[in-house]
């Protein structure tokens, strides 16, 4: 009898533990992808600033922005 009580401790010890380690593995699996996100708005950002001096001189050559005096 005395054995039954240390046996469900341990028992239930063991569950916790290997529930502990899932949120664990969650927030790496979520680190992973913000770090994808991360790289995919760089990406983007740089791409987005060519085109900005690329526009300008499409409405400079198609007169379409007012000329400085």
């Amino acid at each position: 009898m005395a054995d039954e009580p240390d046996n469900l401790v341990l028992h239930i010890l063991h569950r916790i533990d290997a529930n502990v380690g899932r949120p664990a593995e969650d927030v790496r699996g979520l680190k992973v992808g913000m770090t994808a996100v991360d790289e995919g708005l760089v990406l983007l950002n740089r791409r987005m600033g060519r085109f900005e001096p690329r526009l300008d001189r499409i409405e400079r050559r198609l007169e379409l922005v007012d000329q400085p005096l």
